[in-house]
């Protein structure tokens, strides 16, 4: 597997990202346990190594965060055999024009009163490191791979493995 901290790497990881608005946030709750839940991420228009989500300031994660920053987001997409992991910092955020900035009609769904809310944080993760898996995803690729499996009892190409430092 590859470490690279170059652009190219970095965009890489955007590229994988998009598309994917559901990630798997993971924290330290209070007892040690780490806590996952799903989070949906604010589509951004480029990748600058941070990421955003809306939150209720009422979360417990949020007192989890304040905690222990150290945060890990798990992205996948299934059709696409797209798989990041992203490691960072999570940071709570109080800026309305931030909310603005980053608000979508779909957020609604769980923040009615909209982007000025004074019940809304954002969460602001600072990637450190991400892993991704970039596999081939057409069904013919995946017959070769059960067919050379079979055949020869060795494993396909499991795809572009690398971790990108930011």
């Amino acid at each position: 597997m590859d470490t690279r901290n170059d652009q190219d790497a970095r965009d890489k990881v955007f590229d994988l990202l998009k598309g994917i608005r559901i990630a798997m946030l993971a924290s330290r709750g209070e007892d040690g346990a780490m806590h996952a839940r799903p989070m949906a991420t604010s589509e951004a228009k480029s990748f600058d190594g941070e990421l955003w989500f809306f939150t209720d300031i009422h979360s417990p994660k949020i007192d989890e965060i304040r905690r222990d920053p150290d945060v890990l987001l798990t992205y996948a997409d299934d059709d696409r055999q797209h798989y990041v992991s992203v490691a960072g910092k999570a940071e709570i955020v109080r800026d309305v024009a931030k909310q603005k900035e980053l608000w979508s009609e779909g957020n609604r769904t769980w923040f009615p009163k909209g982007a000025e809310d004074p019940d809304i944080a954002l969460l602001r993760v600072t990637v450190d490191m991400a892993e991704y898996w970039d596999a081939p995803s057409s069904t013919m690729v995946y017959a070769f791979g059960y067919l050379k499996a079979v055949t020869t009892g060795e494993r396909p190409n499991p795809g572009e493995n690398a971790t990108v430092r930011f």
